[in-house]
């Protein structure tokens, strides 16, 4: 079975995350940089990581790298890759995106027009063909230049893999779903501990916690660009893929999530996202305002994505908002509290101090990851009859 160097972006500063994801799939790890990680692995890997990694971006097949301070040695640079055993005659190809980072060259259109053409008289040499129709399946590559070392990748996956399937229906700034499970693997929250989110919008850390505590995989409902490359990737090895994902699901595990918004209409299309995802029977959604957060119970875990002000006018009740998250958390004795956001004021607002406070790049934004651990509950008392 061909081996390939497997690229998986995901967000800057949750690269740690994302190691230990494809360390438990079983892959070794070769290199990791800011926002992406390199593995080695099969045709069965490229399946597996798309179906099953919750915090990547997407799974890129590294085709090659060079160094290019020109556009004439990227030109030349990108010509001399084995574009051949990607591309069949008919294949439609592109750079569908250029990042530049500290290289000479840093114009992503100018840098995505001269590797089409590089592409083009590379296939037109080896198919002894002068003109390429392209109405074949779809070959997106990416390209990224860091100090000027250019490496070039081929994209299995399409659409990002935040895209899971569910929602349908989204709040003003919702949270990327492969950030949300990002974050939650992010704490020590485990499926037999209460989950609150008091700001669930649309639900995704919740639904994502559910999907978690269901070992429901993330793409398992979704398709891959590279599902129609079947000289690269066997139609099998998807199914297969598909087939373990099923054999894992624990649809009847005993949660109690709960999500609250003082919007009623989020609150409905949480619940219909919910029912998308298959996990509508483990979450329980209400209309509920911040001021009204409280729980009977003790050990639980707050994780959230309040808002942080997008627009101007907001950004004037943002310390009333996050001083009643602070005092509505201190009632909660024993709880943990994980919040995510861009107001960089939220400890002083909140009169908190966090224990951790985790920088992550929410794309272009700047966000806080601030993190309240509580105390751990005490250990269940084996009983005579568990032993």
């Amino acid at each position: 079975m061909r081996k390939f160097e497997l690229i998986a972006p995901c967000h800057f500063g949750l690269e740690s995350v994302l190691k230990r994801e494809i360390t438990d799939l079983g892959y070794d790890v070769s290199q990791v940089e800011d926002g992406r990680l390199t593995f080695l692995g099969d045709e069965e890997a490229v399946c597996r990581a798309n179906v099953f990694l919750r915090s990547a971006e997407r799974i890129l097949i590294k085709v090659g790298s060079f160094r290019a301070e020109t556009y004439e040695e990227l030109f030349q640079g990108t010509k001399a890759l084995p574009l051949e055993e990607y591309i069949p005659i008919n294949g439609k190809f592109w750079v569908t995106k250029a990042a530049s980072v500290k290289s000479k060259l840093f114009s992503p259109s100018d840098i995505q027009s001269v590797m089409k053409k590089a592409m083009v008289e590379r296939l037109k040499e080896i198919y002894k063909v002068s003109w390429f129709d392209e109405d074949g399946e779809i070959f997106p590559f990416r390209v990224f230049l860091m100090k000027d070392e250019v490496t070039v990748a081929l994209d299995t996956t399409g659409e990002s893999l935040h895209k899971r399937g569910y929602r349908k229906l989204t709040a003003k700034a919702p949270i990327a779903e492969n950030l949300a499970a990002s974050l939650i693997m992010l704490t020590p929250w485990k499926k037999d501990r209460i989950l609150v989110d008091p700001f669930c919008g649309s639900g995704t850390f919740l639904i994502e916690a559910a999907m978690m505590a269901a070992d429901i995989a993330p793409g398992m409902n979704r398709e891959f660009t590279a599902q129609q490359w079947q000289h690269l990737i066997r139609a099998g090895e998807w199914q297969d893929a598909v087939d373990e994902a099923r054999e894992m699901i624990t649809p009847d595990v005993d949660t109690d999530i709960q999500g609250y918004d003082i919007d009623e209409k989020m609150v409905v299309i949480a619940r219909e996202n919910a029912r998308l995802a298959g996990v509508e029977s483990m979450i329980h959604f209400q209309k509920r305002g911040i001021q009204e957060l409280s729980h009977s119970k003790k050990y639980g875990f707050i994780i959230t994505n309040p808002p942080y002000g997008e627009r101007l006018e907001d950004k004037k009740n943002l310390p009333a908002l996050y001083q009643t998250i602070g005092e509505r958390y201190r009632v909660l004795d024993s709880w943990s509290m994980y919040l995510i956001t861009a107001y960089d004021k939220a400890q002083e607002s909140m009169g908190l101090k966090a224990a951790k406070n985790r920088k992550i790049y929410n794309g272009m934004m700047k966000t806080y990851f601030y993190q309240f651990p509580g105390p751990k509950p005490p250990r269940r008392k084996i009983a005579e009859t568990d032993m």
